[in-house]
């Protein structure tokens, strides 16, 4: 027997009692109906399906005799359930489980205090005391306030291990919730990093967090404050992706893509950490690599992207790219985001070009790698007045490359580049919608050369493969384009020269794009 400690319960046998009174049934039976579908969108929940929950439980290293846990953002309690049934299962010496949860929903918290029950009852089985407090407040207001010294007489809890599956939900910069993470140094734009970034402060040195969160804050300007907060204050010791967008949360229809990480609290990142894949389906084998740090988190990056190679191919892509050291900038290029957001000058939009108007570009115009201009058939309008108005928002008609901010999950490419060359009506502008990036030479047209180069090289696999290392979102910033490396001006042309056809198969792409990297090196 694994152990058998004054009348303690074999782990054999604590198995069986664990599986006999799971909790999760209990967790599980709450029924989905269009208020509570209501409710879970406004607060940003997601419940943990039980296999995850479990997988993230076993993340977890060498724990304590007596153990302070964190679950904030609680829930129905399946997170804390699953710790518990990895304690009662594994032979470390807990014998005291103390859970903190929060969970501000009320029509939950009678399913929650239940589900602590049946943890209180199998920890009594194998010897562990299970003792819990339900606070069902608000984890940001509250937690910010102890932070902040605002609460008069009362200290910020400290805790050992914190097990999260945080609420996802965008809080604007006037909001309660933003406002009260300022006051305590915390800049973020989603309630979910909010969260995390609560949660770090409250853990010992040493302390243990895993989370699930979507990836999206591994990249992108409005989470760099976030990145720099997190990489400073925890050493990253793994980090989960799942290969399917919608695995983690099947029943939820989340298209976002999802991360499990481990970390401790300490300002010491690991020489190397491990990165492992899976598809989420239950019981799927797990990949797993040892990777060295600096290639996560490069050192000289001002942008503190994450990268994340959960494939054979991003590895072979982030190798085959490693040698460009071009930027944007030295090419001479900027890209910018579409000037011309359609519900604020509504009232300036024709369906049709008329006299007086001048081509606006939609992501619907794409077609085959060129702009399909008019698209009378579509929804959307094709041309926008040109008037001191409208002129801000416009820029000078020329051969622009365009790629789009948001790509559907159904393409087969994060990034999707298209050729806008001058169309036959014989303005002098051009207006791009606000769903669309574009590089400009200085706030004018590129040449053709240099602008069928980058759409070469933007539209290759290798390219793709790279940029989803650090992007797991379905959007694309303006930021994210100009922190790539590049070939130099000179390569781009050369690729640009020789491809006669934008119309090529992605294979040829792939192959002129390798040819000319190859070349230069």
């Amino acid at each position: 027997m694994p152990f058998d400690l004054g009348g303690f319960l074999p782990i054999g046998l604590a198995c069986s009692i664990v599986k006999e009174n799971s909790v999760y049934p209990r967790v599980m039976k709450l029924a989905v109906t269009e208020s509570v579908r209501s409710r879970k969108e406004e607060l940003g929940q997601f419940f943990t399906p039980k296999p995850v929950a479990e997988f993230m439980a076993s993340m977890f290293g060498a724990l304590p005799r007596s153990v302070r846990l964190l679950d904030a953002g609680a829930g129905a309690g399946s997170l804390t359930a699953a710790f518990v049934s990895q304690c009662c299962t594994r032979c470390d010496e807990v014998r005291l489980i103390e859970a903190t949860l929060y969970e501000c929903d009320e029509d939950i918290l009678d399913t929650l205090t239940a589900t602590m029950h049946d943890c209180e009852a199998i920890c009594a089985a194998v010897g562990i005391e299970f003792l819990f407090t339900i606070h069902p407040t608000d984890f940001i207001q509250e937690m910010s306030m102890r932070l902040g010294g605002d609460l008069f007489g009362t200290t910020p809890p400290v805790f050992d291990i914190a097990i999260a599956n945080p609420p996802y939900r965008k809080i604007n910069t006037g909001s309660a919730e933003r406002r009260a993470l300022r006051s305590v140094g915390v800049e973020t734009s989603n309630l979910y990093t909010g969260f995390i970034a609560l949660i770090q402060r409250l853990l010992v040195p040493g302390g243990q967090l895993v989370g699930i969160t979507p990836r999206s804050f591994c990249n992108g300007p409005y989470f760099r404050p976030f990145r720099e907060d997190f990489l400073g204050h925890m050493e990253l010791r793994r980090i989960h992706v799942f290969e399917s967008r919608q695995a983690a949360f099947r029943d939820d229809s989340v298209l976002q893509e999802n991360i499990i990480f481990h970390a401790l609290r300490g300002r010491n990142q690991p020489d190397k950490l491990i990165i492992s894949s899976s598809s989420g389906a239950p019981g799927d084998e797990i990949a797993e690599t040892v990777m060295p740090f600096v290639e996560i988190v490069q050192p000289n990056d001002p942008e503190k992207f994450i990268h994340i190679p959960s494939a054979d191919s991003h590895a072979k892509a982030k190798e085959l790219l490693n040698g460009l050291n071009t930027n944007l900038a030295s090419l001479g290029v900027t890209v910018s985001t579409g000037r011309v957001v359609d519900f604020r000058l509504k009232h300036a939009l024709r369906k049709n070009h008329e006299r007086g108007t001048v081509p606006l570009v939609y992501p619907c115009h794409f077609n085959g790698g060129t702009v399909h201009w008019p698209k009378l058939e579509g929804r959307k309008p094709n041309a926008i007045l040109d008037n001191d108005e409208t002129r801000p928002w416009l820029v000078p008609s020329g051969v622009y490359l365009l790629t789009k901010r948001f790509t559907s999950k159904e393409e087969r490419r994060r990034l999707v580049a298209c050729l806008y060359e001058p169309v036959k009506s014989g303005t002098d502008w051009v207006g791009f919608e606000n769903h669309l990036n574009y590089f400009h030479a200085r706030g004018r047209g590129l040449d053709r050369d240099l602008a069928v180069g980058l759409y070469a090289f933007l539209n290759s696999t290798v390219v793709d493969q790279y940029f989803r290392r650090f992007s797991g979102h379905t959007q694309v910033n303006a930021t994210d384009l100009r922190t790539l490396a590049y070939p130099d001006r000179q390569t781009l042309e050369a690729m640009g020269r020789e491809m006669k056809s934008l119309n090529l198969a992605q294979a040829e792409i792939d192959r002129l794009v390798t040819k000319h990297l190859h070349a230069r090196r």
